[in-house]
């Protein structure tokens, strides 16, 4: 590996921050990306997809620390503070059980899953149903006022739900996970900024398994990676974390006066985009 290596992982390292975080498919801005910049090693490209995620994961833990750690180790607790937060661990207890479905799913057919749904129309499809399915909840829920408004108030039926629509990203590509439990979430009553919030929580179990699961495979088929690999990972994780920093808080701010519409109008065009360069090209996702 070289310097255009470190320069691709540069480069999916921005394309991971800004859209794993956005509800309109990193799975499909990657397919799009590869067609132009790719690794030499295709079993280390492979890897590399999965595990720049982490650099996005520290992002939401370090964003959020206050909220989703459970412990108080303030030197000077107030009286009515506790060593445990229990809204906390409780907050921990439904992002689990949210999670149980796409993990189930994931650690048995996650190869299956890939041989059989990744390709550009079904990619170019999720992206546009999506997209579509933002748009009509969101003239749907227009002037509503949301049955629950943050990530505490969600109870266990909504959790399970939304659970059940990320396990649809897990499945189809080109879905979205922040897109579609993100949807979910809509349709259950649940406000913008909470569903947001709730979408970045769970992206923490969720991607770092992911991660884990592709690391743990790579080992298994005998596979590894020199120092040069390494670095090239390392930099687009810090790279992905950084750019993350700056879209969640950019999230979290728009979604306070705009809806999720404009992502919807996006998805679509970009899953048009994708289905007219397959045609053209004959080219097949790398």
């Amino acid at each position: 590996m070289g310097a255009f290596d470190v320069f691709v992982a540069f480069i999916l390292g921005i394309v991971e921050g800004i859209t794993e975080w956005l509800p309109v498919s990193s799975t499909g801005h990657m397919i799009l990306v590869n067609q132009f910049l790719s690794f030499s090693d295709k079993e280390f490209q492979t890897m590399f997809l999965v595990v720049v995620q982490l650099g996005a994961i520290i992002a939401v833990v370090i964003l959020f620390w206050n909220k989703i750690f459970p412990f108080n180790f303030h030197p000077n607790p107030r009286k009515d503070e506790t060593f445990v937060k229990m809204d906390v661990v409780m907050l921990w207890v439904k992002i689990i059980i949210a999670c149980v479905p796409a993990a189930i799913v994931g650690v048995l057919w996650d190869d299956l899953i890939d041989e059989i749904f990744y390709n550009q129309l079904v990619v170019a499809g999720a992206l546009i149903l999506y997209g579509i399915l933002f748009i009509i909840i969101e003239t749907w829920n227009k002037g509503k006022r949301p049955l629950i408004r943050t990530v505490h108030e969600i109870d266990y039926k909504t959790v399970i739900f939304i659970g059940i629509f990320q396990l649809l990203a897990a499945i189809i590509p080109g879905t979205s996970r922040s897109g579609a439990t993100i949807i979910g979430a809509l349709i259950l009553g649940v406000s913008r900024s909470a569903a947001a919030e709730f979408t970045f929580y769970l992206a923490v179990p969720v991607m770092f398994g992911a991660s884990l699961l592709k690391i743990v495979k790579s080992v298994l088929h005998g596979l590894s990676y020199g120092p040069m690999q390494i670095l090239t990972l390392f930099i687009g994780m810090f790279v992905a974390f950084v750019v993350s920093l700056f879209v969640i808080k950019f999230m979290m701010k728009y979604i306070r006066k705009h809806d999720f519409k404009v992502f919807g109008y996006y998805r679509i065009i970009l899953g048009v985009i994708v289905l007219i360069y397959f045609a053209a090209t004959g080219a097949k996702p790398v």
